[in-house]
């Protein structure tokens, strides 16, 4: 009986062992899948990030051109204004230059009709 007894705790040790063992397959196959979902996550997270960055540089390429052509739009501006004022400038200088020469040429005129009358 006690042969027995000993047999059978055996084979109840070796049941034990042998759930134990499954148990820890079971726990080294789920670690495993852990881990593969892991590095599946981080490559799907580094993916993301990357589209991320791309689709912010592509913002603000964009952001960049409407502030360049904004600023080409006010020089424009600028520089028509600029156009004009010296237009204007110009035709004030033009008017007085005429208003100075309008009574020196009468009097070099007269003084010419004189010099061809008298001679």
């Amino acid at each position: 009986m006690y042969r027995v007894s000993l047999l059978k705790q055996r084979f109840e040790y070796r049941v034990i062992i042998m759930e134990l063992i499954k148990k820890i397959k079971q726990t080294e196959a789920q670690a495993q899948e852990i881990i593969k979902q892991a590095k599946a996550d981080a490559a799907a997270q580094t993916e993301q990030d990357r589209e991320n960055q791309l689709e912010a540089l592509a913002q603000a390429e964009q952001e960049r051109k409407k502030a360049a052509e904004a600023a080409v739009a006010a020089a424009e501006k600028e520089g028509l204004v600029e156009i004009e004022n010296l237009k204007a400038q110009a035709g004030k200088q033009r008017q007085q230059l005429r208003e100075k020469t309008d009574g020196k040429m009468a009097k070099a005129a007269a003084k010419v009709v004189n010099y061809l009358g008298s001679h």
